[in-house]
């Protein structure tokens, strides 16, 4: 008797946690019969609350927005997360979506603050190197890498430096 209560136990857990796993899908009928547009922001909605304070997930649905057309909701995200001190990870990842976009001047500054601030990122470093080197700045790129290898060869800075040179965009 003690066996089937606990089996069946263990199987009203498992079938509330499938209901409450349920209860986080979109409904497939909403997006499906709304024009691409409208499916996108009823998804972006969903995700900015599922985001909830992650800066990270905030800024991937921000980068959605912005690189979708939408750049003032993209941008409000943003300068939410940007607002309240934030991490150089979360400068990092905006000024990755700002170079995506293609706005060089933008991201440079958030890349050249995120490294200030965290000066031992020897992965971000290389990675700002060959954003750097792919702009025309040889110089700067190359000081960055010097730094980059400096405090330790890492398998993802060297990668991200020999591709610089190629022209291929540094693996996020």
């Amino acid at each position: 008797m003690k066996i089937r209560s606990t089996v069946i136990t263990l199987f009203l857990l498992a079938f509330a946690a499938g209901t409450v796993h349920a209860a986080k899908r979109v409904d497939a009928p909403a997006y499906r019969t709304m024009t691409q547009p409208e499916a996108a922001k009823a998804l972006l909605q969903k995700a900015l609350t599922e985001a909830g304070k992650g800066s990270w997930e905030r800024i991937a649905v921000g980068r959605v927005y912005y690189l979708g057309g939408m750049k003032g909701e993209g941008q409000a995200i943003f300068d939410a997360v940007l607002a309240n001190d934030p991490d150089p990870s979360d400068l990092f990842r905006v000024a990755r979506v700002y170079r995506e976009a293609g706005e060089w001047s933008r991201a440079k500054d958030l890349f050249d603050k995120s490294i200030q601030q965290n000066p031992k990122d020897e992965k971000g470093m290389a990675e700002v190197g060959a954003y750097y080197l792919a702009n025309g700045d040889r110089a700067t790129a190359e000081a960055l890498f010097d730094r980059s290898f400096k405090l330790q060869s890492e398998i993802w800075a060297t990668v991200s430096a020999a591709g610089g040179y190629l022209g291929v965009t540094p693996q996020e």
